[in-house]
């Protein structure tokens, strides 16, 4: 129940909820409150002091606004309302004082500050900040630590707001990092200097609100004026993590978040932040064919018309779909092969994802309702490799009472879990419970690829639909890639799956670099980079890359979301679907869109739910039957986090954050 409480903002008389803070209060108001430690996600530290306000008729001096609640504030004697200034002469030399302490010790580095230009600091000293110091003594310096190759410190700006040690141990729930000493002496630092063991730990960068934790890849690179800004959408995961891809020219500078409460709040995994130097190289500029066992380069029509040559003389063409293709290139993939006769398949790891059951392949939970739940259950994934922003959700949930279990090795995921066992029998067990009891309490039950992959995966998620039908619990299938649920939708399935591919003549891939292709088939990749799927091809059309055009993708919830184009593919690399609008030209069988508006109307006629960006469609629940399983363990989805998708693998950082993350689990401790 909300305890709502009136009181005087400024002059202006609101309505809030008693249990908000004075901050919160404020900003719900339009009126701005300076801060460097508060943040809306984690806890109050209360240790800055630069959100001071008056509370008129309270003790005669400021209040900390991010640490007060609007319930504590009292009326007058005579039933005032309570009042609070923000802008009062009490305020301005409070705010003005604390400035002039922050800046006590705080270096002259603006000028070669990779935070400059979008400083918290410098924007507040331009408002409360004096032209003067009354301090005389020389500067502190403290040294910097040595966080790993993604974060970069320069401790002697850091003003102890202590926002990276609330992350760290409450968001992505490692303990590295903490603050020691005493006034002047405090500073912050890790354990025994260790490096941040984390997938998250890139978001302390845009946390620090001073220059003292900056980006190590990017540093020294440009200036944020510089940057060309567009809001995009990530692919490194099935989450569809809302992002802003920042471009300089034509290269990709950096990648940072956007809040959007719904999917990924204000966080992302430190794949999607630094992959961007992936984009970069092992870049497929210009065609391919291969002649004589040797690729050699070609033009766009060469290529076109011996792609098109060997479609024409296919008896059993088939199409495979890779991880990254956006739904516009999928779904021209599928009318073009099916329109040779052939068939295309999207579940190209084997996954037995069951196609047109939308309550099958994506489950009726929303990633939201895993912060109301109080019940979790995993099934065969391991979200912090998987989907680590999904990861901190759940921990999220955890720390506010929830009760997560598993089925499935153990692993940390950072937070407490009831470990349920870890193969079949587990889930048969738990299948055969009553579980009356759990109605009416929410909760939510997670299933990964992983579960799905084997040769028992259908009877597996229907032993995990039926239980979850028993316990009233919402359902959530959690994908590894990107463009799956987006292919499902558009039905890009074979009865037959991957066994069909294997039996083709002529395999086109679209961008699937996870897969073996046997002898004998002739190969057409189409893709961006130099992969595996590359070297097995005979002939190459080089694509656009994520950042490179537009495109639909579906996340793991099953909600829309477009991406942008920030910049454009290098060399002769063309978008997706523009090649394959060009190929099949080339086969006499033109697709019947000659722009990317004429092609997304016909995609939205025939899956008409794709047209509600940003929307999560209710899917009818249709729990599959429960089969006969299997009694081996559940194996999980990804072997290596940093290493899942051609991007990744042509990028320097993240071969060396894959190769630290190896010595870290191999290297055993003292006390072991």
């Amino acid at each position: 129940m909300s305890d709502l409480r009136k009181i005087i903002i400024d002059g202006q008389e609101v309505e809030v909820d008693g249990a908000m803070t004075l901050i919160q209060a404020c900003e719900q108001v339009g009126v701005e409150v300076p801060r460097f430690c508060y943040h809306e996600r984690l806890s109050i530290a209360g240790n800055c002091r630069m959100c001071l306000v008056e509370v008129v008729g309270g003790p005669p001096k400021p209040a900390a606004s991010c640490a007060m609640q609007v319930r504590d504030v009292r009326g007058g004697r005579n039933g005032e309302l309570p009042e609070v200034k923000t802008n009062s002469p009490m305020v301005k030399k409070a705010r003005e004082g604390v400035m002039e302490f922050l800046l006590i010790n705080h270096p002259l580095d603006c000028p070669i500050c990779d935070q400059g230009g979008e400083c918290d600091l410098q924007d507040q000293a331009m408002a409360y900040g004096v032209d003067f110091s009354r301090f005389r003594e020389p500067k502190r310096a403290v040294d910097d630590l040595d966080l790993g190759p993604l974060v970069e410190t320069h401790m002697t700006r850091c003003i102890s707001c202590t926002r990276c040690v609330r992350f760290t141990s409450e968001v992505a729930g490692i303990t590295q990092m903490g603050q020691t000493g005493r006034g002047e002496d405090a500073e912050i630092t890790s354990y025994l200097n260790e490096t941040l063991d984390s997938n998250l730990q890139g978001n302390i960068i845009d946390l620090c609100p001073v220059g003292a934790l900056v980006s190590k890849p990017y540093a020294f690179t440009a200036r944020p004026w510089e940057l060309t800004k567009t809001e995009t959408i990530d692919v490194m995961d099935a989450l569809g993590s809302n992002i802003r891809v920042d471009t300089k020219g034509r290269e990709v500078m950096r990648i940072l978040p956007r809040n959007h409460d719904g999917v990924n709040e204000e966080w992302i995994s430190d794949k999607t932040r630094f992959v961007w130097d992936g984009l970069r190289r092992q870049r497929l500029d210009t065609p391919y064919i291969r002649e004589n066992g040797k690729l050699r380069p070609a033009s766009w029509g060469e290529a076109l018309s011996k792609a098109a040559e060997a479609l024409k003389g296919a008896s059993k063409p088939a199409g495979i779909i890779g991880d990254l293709a956006p739904v516009e290139a999928i779904y021209s993939l599928k009318q073009m092969i099916e329109g040779q006769g052939g068939v295309v398949e999207c579940r190209t790891d084997g996954a037995k994802l069951p196609a047109g059951n939308r309550s099958g392949y994506v489950g009726t939970a929303t990633v939201e309702e895993i912060d109301t739940a109080e019940m979790i259950l995993l099934i065969g994934t391991n979200p912090r490799d998987e989907a680590p922003v999904l990861n901190a959700r759940i921990r999220k949930a955890w720390a506010a009472g929830a009760k997560v279990a598993r089925i499935g090795k153990p692993v940390d995921l950072t937070y407490e879990v009831i470990e349920l066992g870890t193969g079949r029998e587990a889930l048969a067990k738990l299948a055969e419970m009553d579980h009356s009891d759990k109605h009416g309490t929410p909760g939510v039950m997670i299933i990964g690829q992983g579960a799905l992959t084997e040769a028992d995966g259908a009877a597996v998620l229907g032993t995990a639909m039926q239980t979850a039908a028993a316990g009233q619990s919402k359902f959530m299938v959690l994908h590894t890639a990107a463009s799956r649920v987006g292919a499902m939708d558009v039905d890009a399935t074979n009865e037959r799956a991957m066994e069909a591919v294997q039996d083709a003549d002529v395999i086109y891939n679209l961008g699937a670099d996870e897969v073996e292709i046997g002898e004998g088939a002739f190969v057409i990749y189409q893709g961006s980079h130099g992969d595996r799927g590359a070297h097995r091809a005979d002939v190459i059309l080089p694509g656009a890359a994520y950042t490179e055009e537009q495109g639909l993708f579906v996340n793991t919830e099953g909600r829309p979301q477009l991406a942008l184009r920030s910049g454009f593919a290098p060399g002769d690399a063309k978008e997706n679907w523009a090649i394959l609008r060009a190929l099949s030209a080339e086969l006499g069988a033109t697709l019947p869109w000659n722009n990317l508006a004429e092609l997304r109307h016909a995609l939205v006629a025939d899956v008409p739910h794709l047209q509600a960006i940003d929307e999560v469609p209710e899917n009818d629940w249709q729990p599959l039957e429960s089969g006969q399983l299997g009694d081996v363990d559940f194996r999980y989805a990804l072997r290596d986090f940093y290493l899942t998708n051609p991007i990744a693998r042509a990028s320097a950082l993240m071969a060396d954050l894959s190769k630290a993350a190896q010595d870290r689990a191999s290297t055993a401790l003292a006390a072991e």
